[in-house]
């Protein structure tokens, strides 16, 4: 991401904001709804009043931020959606034996819990099974 200025004020903070933003965005290759919204009020408080931004490229901006928060709002909505869909497909689960990918744990699943790391099934004598490739489910 290039940051242009229109002052040497302006241009020492576009610096320091540009490779601070290169050194996460080389990790992450893109701009986050937080680090895109201080980039802003920061090119915005730092600009020459004398010279201030072309009226387009601030509705562009603008434009912009309302494009990144929308994809933020739909990511939840779907990260939640996938969440619900991950938690009935489990329930199916409860009540059916199943075995570990390396056959060391089996049984028959008394719950299921879902989180970041996956699903893990709570079999009726308590030990747990991630619930991930190679788990083998029966009847």
């Amino acid at each position: 991401m290039t940051v242009t200025s229109t002052t040497s004020v302006t241009n020492a903070t576009a610096t320091s904001s540009t490779s601070s933003t290169s050194s996460s965005s080389s990790s992450t290759q893109t701009l986050g709804y937080d680090q895109f919204l201080t980039l802003l009020v920061t090119e915005m408080k730092y600009q020459d009043p004398t010279k201030p931004m072309d009226p387009t490229e601030t509705v562009s901006q603008l434009a912009s931020f309302s494009s990144v928060e929308q994809a933020v709002k739909t990511n939840t909505t779907l990260t939640s959606i996938l969440n619900s869909n991950l938690l009935t497909q489990a329930s199916s689960f409860i009540g059916k034996t199943v075995s570990s990918s390396d056959g060391s744990t089996s049984g028959v699943v008394a719950s299921v819990s879902t989180s970041s790391s996956g699903v893990t099934a709570t079999l009726t004598d308590g030990k747990t099974i991630s619930l991930g490739s190679g788990v083998t489910v029966s009847e």
